[in-house]
């Protein structure tokens, strides 16, 4: 089968033209760490757009096949295949020199890695482009973005889902259709650089058993240890730290990295000590004990009360760094698409352009008031632009005219009447809420999917600086329970894999929960987006939330967010539970902090 399309030319003037190595693996399980891949497919095309390459095998993973309902390989099936360091040289070379191309594509690269890294073996991929990426920002009128509902959007034949090679085959067609459709409308490509194989994250970890108790607060003077108890040692210690650190685990304590309002007692040797830890504890009250008295109460620790145990603790207000006067209430959106769904701009994807900070936000606010929803960059879906002061000399405005939009005044969104949008062609069953500054929604059914909840992040293309969307799993104290509740670029996954970071590009990122996961402690997952540098969010602009259930499925809610102006890090949204309900918030609440001082806030051990 050959691949062509006149997009990939090497002279396409937008950028389209790369080699490509199209990629599709079926996996044992969700978790690259854990699972491992059942069969793979790579297609290899040049800057031409023709074929040069294609290879597919099953393989032997030495594991239990996981889901065979989905993809069909039985462990018989895969008895006789390769195993992956058999064949790990003939797709290293295959993807070599070329941008590795996914639906969802970080999934397939981190099986990737982790395959690699188990064979000993170097993955020469130093770019990436996820079509699923490249689609939310081309915004096409399907209910989601599945492979298969792309597939049938396009107009690109599928022959058997969740078989590599025909999935392959498919992916190569959405990516001809999706890069014409991003020339057209004048998108950058969200290639994302890959980090080096030898990232030790793509080391096979064992994943760490939270404590399995609440915390009954600090050790009284001259009290008893409780299974629960948060405990923290700093400083040298006579019985090496491993040993002392699994003693205790073992005891049923909660042995965590930083020291914060909730740590029950901080082990040390040397009571003046001038460590982080042992500062913050004389900051705080917190008790300390040296090691030989810590020693002795071990040997006596009192049952504590298990997490699962009774009703569940409600969700306390608290916040890890001091919110201002006025901070925001719960705000419950309706049961229908838009915060007015019969509001004169229902239907309608405004893109405002131009015009001061404050005055652009609350244009865009207007928007949302009127039913409406808007928008962060140019897209497929885009009805309308406002323009602003200066508005019109937007780089964005060559490709608006061409596309033959409405441009309208700043007037516009105070006018009494406005005609009805422009006919699209949307194969969606309802737009997802629009969501105001605040405003909350309950997750439908028991508040969990296969997939997990997908909350994603969008941004204008800038130059110069670098926005990092991070996730907290707090407790009812908002505090980590250990420092791999705070899921980040480094650390991309929690050890227990229920949150997720997807690098899809350099203007958006996805946090993916799977709240049937989350340890029992769990009662918010919180998401940060963060700067990197002397940039604020007033420099930025607005960022555009998203939830789904699924990284490509259905778009339950939506939100605009707009920072002031000074801040450096921006909650964005709250997936937390409430009595038996799990329910999101689109925040929108900054802070002029960096993202270490969040971080320590919520009890992350961060080093000074």
């Amino acid at each position: 089968m050959t691949l062509t399309s006149t997009v990939l030319n090497a002279s396409d003037p937008n950028g389209c033209a790369f080699p490509w190595a199209l990629v599709d693996v079926e996996t044992s399980g969700l978790t690259a760490r854990r699972d491992r891949v059942l069969s793979i497919a790579v297609v290899t095309l040049g800057s031409d757009g023709r074929q040069t390459g294609e290879f597919t095998t099953l393989l032997n993973p030495g594991c239990d096949p996981g889901p065979v309902h989905v993809h069909g390989l039985t462990a018989e099936l895969l008895r006789d295949a390769p195993t992956f360091d058999q064949v790990a040289d003939r797709i290293g070379a295959m993807l070599r020199g070329h941008v590795m191309v996914a639906h969802n594509a970080q999934f397939d690269y981190d099986f990737l890695a982790h395959e690699f890294a188990r064979a000993r073996a170097h993955l020469p991929v130093s770019r990436r482009l996820c079509t699923l990426a490249l689609n939310r920002r081309v915004d096409p009128p399907t209910a989601d973005l599945r492979l298969g509902t792309l597939a049938a959007h396009y107009g690109v034949a599928q022959k058997k889902a969740h078989d590599a090679l025909d999935d392959t085959h498919v992916l190569a067609g959405i990516l001809r259709a999706s890069l014409r459709e991003a020339a057209r409308l004048d998108l950058p490509l969200p290639l994302v650089s890959c980090p080096p194989r030898q990232d030790p994250r793509f080391t096979p970890k064992p994943p760490k058993t939270p404590c399995a108790f609440r915390n009954p607060g600090r050790l009284a003077p001259g009290g008893s240890l409780r299974q629960g108890m948060k405990i923290t040692v700093t400083g040298d210690t006579r019985t090496a730290r491993a040993e002392l650190v699994a003693r205790a685990v073992a005891a049923g304590l909660n042995v965590t990295g930083s020291v914060s309002r909730y740590t029950s007692v901080l082990v040390t040797n040397d009571p003046a000590s001038a460590s982080a830890k042992a500062r913050r504890a004389r900051a705080e009250g917190t008790p300390l004990l040296d090691e030989q008295t810590f020693l002795g109460l071990l040997g006596d620790v009192r049952p504590g009360i298990p997490l699962d145990a009774g009703a569940p603790v409600a969700v306390r207000a608290g916040s890890p760094v001091p919110r201002p006067a006025g901070s925001l209430p719960e705000i419950r959106a309706p049961r229908h698409g838009g915060s007015a769904s019969h509001g004169r701009l229902a239907g309608r994807r405004v893109l405002v352009l131009g015009g001061l900070h404050q005055d652009a936000a609350d244009a865009r606010a207007r928007v949302v008031d009127l039913g409406g929803a808007a928008a962060v960059n140019l897209s497929a879906s885009v009805t309308d632009a406002v323009l602003l002061t200066g508005g019109e000399r937007d780089r964005r405005m060559p490709r608006i005219t061409s596309l033959q939009l409405p441009v309208h005044p700043a007037e516009w969104l105070t006018a009494p009447t406005a005609a009805a949008p422009p006919a699209r062609t949307r194969e969606v069953a309802a737009s997802p809420r629009v969501l105001p500054r605040g405003g909350v929604i309950d997750l439908p059914g028991a508040g969990s999917t296969a997939e997990g909840w997908s909350v994603s992040a969008t941004w204008a293309q800038r130059t110069g600086c670098e926005i990092d969307v991070v996730a907290f799993t707090v407790d009812s104290d908002e505090q980590v329970s250990r420092d791999e509740d705070f899921v980040f670029y480094g650390a991309p996954e929690s050890p227990d894999g229920a949150v997720r970071l997807l690098s899809d590009g350099p203007t958006e990122q996805t946090i993916v929960v799977d709240l049937a996961a989350l340890p029992p402690a769990a009662r918010k997952v919180v998401v940060v987006a963060a700067i990197d540098g002397g940039t604020v969010f007033g420099d930025i602009g607005p960022v555009h939330i998203t939830l789904g259930a699924g990284a490509d499925t259905t778009r339950l809610a939506q939100a605009t967010l707009d920072a002031a102006t000074t801040e450096r890090t921006l909650i964005l949204a709250e997936l937390y539970r409430r009595g038996p309900l799990w329910r999101f918030r689109a925040v929108g609440q900054g802070y002029d902090h960096d993202l270490a001082a969040v971080a320590r806030g919520y009890g992350v051990d961060i080093a000074e």
